[in-house]
């Protein structure tokens, strides 16, 4: 046996850290898991108007109140600990109401009302909202199967080929490995051949093809076929893509016009063209939408004062709340005026752990959102020149230096940051953009990567473009404007934009 002291994170931090880095979709997910299964949490109906930097939340009602007419009081249940004769009369009551008028008139007043005076079913109106999920590729290219006319063994053949396209439209299983591996239902090579041959003529073009060249092919061969499409150079493309594929990739028009015979403005007019091919097919089909960004803060400028104000959006704390039935329930002790009696051992502390998990979840949440906009006003007043200036004037602001000055952990401040979005008067951004290290120019001033590479892009796009500039030469132009950089960091920050190297920006 030993003593000794250890750091231990309880449920309720473990809780903390959990919401303060979940992104704010993820937040109000979780929320609505939390009213599933915590039947003290409620919601109230409306919703909370976004606050202010500064601005308190209004308090929520501790108190749910329903109204029931006086056909409807029987429905009620008074007691369930009692059994008396008072509950028999009450269920007579109950079947004279629903075979009266009155329950048949209040339920047709209710479904005019509903249909005529404006008042609409939410859950409907979401479902009637929702985009119909998009179809994936296999379905998509079965569909099209389904009606092709061809030998048992050869549409069989077909379903094993597309089965085994990606996402991208691609076949990358060879057909002798396809062969091999039909165990259930024999496959031939000939049958899976002619099935090929098939699927290449479904739509999208240019799907189930083994490689670029072929992708793009059969979609040239697809065009050839659109008798309304007159403007391609089909000889000149093709030969472009069989033959010439790596020497466009090199930029190496003046060798590709001597082999060819052919202008470079000739190629560049069917390079042109090509760049309406697709080279991954399949994404035309059941293409993921990115999910809407909803930004958890909004940053202004106000223009009285000129001072860049936060307002903080969608906070759900002001519509949360614990239900005051509830929490009469827990502190009544003896039976109450109406003679109802207090409620059971078990009941009262199954009351009280939902009543506690609720005050740790609204707690985090108001965590959660004190620590987030005390981080985005760091970040409002170190970065001001960005929201006036842009991205060339981004300063670098390490997340130690941030939470040193908020006196918390760098981690915490991580995961205040991690997926979360801020609209800015220049957009909006994620707010992990704004954390970053720099360099010092030679004027002293406190430059961000992302400055940076502002730079370093500014400098492309006003390079000459038949004489572009290579890694030394960026390098020269970054000093000139009192930035040292080494060139393999140019060279770095080139490939992280997606910019080509010299020879591949050449125009001819």
């Amino acid at each position: 046996m030993r003593m000794d002291q250890r750091q231990l994170l309880t449920p309720r931090m473990i809780q903390s850290m959990e919401i303060l880095q979940l992104p704010l979709a993820a937040l109000e997910e979780r929320i609505e898991q939390e009213l599933q299964s915590n039947p003290v949490l409620e919601l109230r109906e409306n919703e909370a108007e976004p606050t202010a930097e500064g601005e308190t939340p209004p308090e929520p009602n501790n108190e749910a109140r329903e109204e029931f007419s006086e056909g409807e009081q029987a429905l009620v249940v008074k007691d369930n600990d009692t059994d008396s004769a008072d509950d028999f009369d009450r269920l007579e009551k109950i079947s004279e109401y629903l075979d009266s008028e009155d329950y048949s008139g209040s339920l047709k007043n209710r479904v005019n009302s509903s249909s005529y005076e404006g008042e609409r079913d939410k859950k409907l109106d979401a479902l009637n909202n929702t985009a119909a999920r998009a179809g994936n590729l296999t379905d998509h290219l079965m569909e099209q199967w389904m009606f092709v006319e061809a030998p048992p063994g050869v549409k069989k053949a077909g379903e094993a080929i597309i089965g085994l396209i990606t996402p991208q439209g691609y076949l990358q299983t060879e057909l002798e490995t396809i062969q091999q591996e039909s165990t259930k239902v024999p496959l031939t090579l000939e049958d899976l051949h002619a099935a090929l041959a098939l699927v290449h003529q479904l739509e999208p073009a240019g799907v189930g093809a083994r490689n670029v060249r072929e992708c793009l092919l059969l979609q040239l061969d697809a065009i050839e076929e659109d008798p309304d499409d007159a403007e391609h150079d089909l000889e000149l493309e093709r030969r472009l893509v069989s033959d010439h594929l790596v020497d466009l990739q090199m930029n190496r028009y003046p060798q590709i016009s001597k082999k060819t015979g052919r202008s470079i403005d000739e190629l560049k007019t069917a390079v042109k063209r090509l760049g309406r091919l697709h080279p991954h097919p399949g994404k035309q089909i059941g293409v993921d939408e990115a999910p809407p960004v909803t930004p958890d803060a909004i940053i202004y400028r106000d223009e009285e004062t000129g001072k860049y104000e936060i307002q903080m959006t969608n906070d759900p704390c002001p519509n949360l709340y614990i239900s005051g039935t509830y929490r009469k329930m827990l502190k009544q002790r003896a039976a109450d005026k109406n003679g109802h009696a207090p409620i059971d051992k078990k009941t009262r502390e199954f009351l009280s752990n939902n009543v506690r998990n609720a005050r740790w979840l609204l707690e985090s949440i108001e965590q959660r959102r004190g620590t987030i906009l005390r981080v985005i006003r760091q970040v409002v007043d170190a970065q001001r020149e960005f929201f006036e200036k842009g991205p060339e004037a981004l300063k670098p602001l390490p997340m130690i230096e941030v939470a040193d000055r908020l006196g918390i952990h760098v981690a915490t401040v991580s995961r205040a940051v991690s997926e979360k979005w801020i609209q800015t008067p220049r957009g909006v951004f994620p707010l992990r953009r704004f954390f970053s290290g720099g360099l010092t120019n030679a004027e002293g001033e406190d430059m961000s990567w992302d400055a940076v590479k502002e730079k370093l892009k500014i400098i492309i796009d006003n390079e000459d473009k038949q004489s572009p500039l290579n890694d030394d030469e960026i390098v020269e132009k970054l000093a000139e404007q009192g930035m040292t950089l080494a060139r393999r960091t140019v060279a770095k920050y080139r490939k992280i934009l997606n910019i080509a190297t010299a020879r591949q920006r050449r125009e001819f």
